[in-house]
């Protein structure tokens, strides 16, 4: 494998950047904080920007949003955050207008490379492709990265939508489109609308918050024919077994809600329910291979 495509550079690639780049991307344990990294390692991706040592702010944009009540001073400044909100939905919509089909894909950035999810990440982002979808993941490491490794291997269209985060470098070097985000409403906005599906790989925090937005969106049918697929019963069989035993019994949620998750081990049948949803919904198949 050549360095141009273990790194994603070019020619004419700034050497910051590079370096950047070729930074191993932190996971698990590794993946800390700014302010407990010694000051001269500290690293950081704020928009277009690369920051270093002492020019690392240790707070995100989201934060100081959401963490701005009480002085009165803020009211004066918001009107412009409007400007800023407005421009991250211009330049998503404008990158992403023309990309086509396309499935997202989540998992934990903690998944180890030698992890099996990290490999059936890999072979989702793999037949995807192949079946004509580009593939669109939070750009981060561990299960995202390998869903971008699968798909760009393949030949496909590699999207990654990252996020301004204390812990996170960058996009990881499979993405062959990316995207930086500064607020997060703006960037599960692009998973949205330009994913016709999601397949949830097993991950916290993050990865429910993604699974529940789309849902929640299925549920109140601010999005239609929409598949979602959750890789690995081991671990969601017990999420799903909840929201029967206690949701659905409590009368919180219809028994057609759960109809919207297909749970399976296998990222073949992954596939097959997504192009076999879209297409009974209606919805063309892309002109690529159905998975055996």
């Amino acid at each position: 494998m050549s360095e141009q495509r273990e790194t994603g550079l070019g020619e004419g690639t700034d050497p910051a950047a590079a370096e950047t780049a070729r930074a191993p991307m932190p996971t698990g344990p590794e993946r800390v904080p700014q302010a407990s990294v010694p000051l001269r390692e500290r690293i950081k991706r704020r928009g277009p920007m690369l920051l270093r040592r002492g020019q690392v702010d240790l707070t995100t944009t989201d934060q100081r949003l959401l963490d701005s009540a009480g002085e009165a001073d803020w009211v004066h400044t918001d009107p412009w955050r409007v400007m800023r909100i407005q421009a991250e939905f211009v330049e998503g919509f404008g990158a992403l207008a023309e990309l086509g089909p396309a499935i997202g894909v989540f998992g934990s950035a903690r998944t180890a490379v030698d992890h099996p999810q990290y490999a059936q990440a890999e072979e989702v982002g793999r037949l995807l492709a192949q079946a004509g979808f580009a593939v669109i993941t939070g750009g981060g490491p561990g299960a995202m990265e390998a869903a971008n490794k699968g798909a760009s291997e393949a030949g496909g269209v590699s999207v990654g939508l990252g996020i301004e985060l204390p812990f996170e470098t960058g996009l990881n070097a499979w993405v062959d489109k990316g995207i930086n985000f500064r607020y997060f409403f703006a960037r599960k906005t692009m998973f949205v609308k330009y994913s016709s599906g999601f397949v949830v790989l097993p991950g916290g925090v993050g990865t429910l918050d993604e699974l529940f937005e789309a849902l929640t969106l299925v549920q109140t049918q601010k999005v239609t024919r929409f598949p979602v697929v959750l890789l690995g019963t081991a671990y969601w069989q017990g999420l799903i077994d909840w929201m029967r035993d206690v949701l659905l019994a409590d009368g919180k949620i219809r028994e057609s809600d759960l109809d919207h998750l297909h749970l399976t081990d296998d990222p073949a049948d992954a596939v097959r329910h997504v192009l076999d949803r879209l297409e009974a919904d209606g919805i063309a198949r892309p002109s690529g291979s159905y998975p055996e």
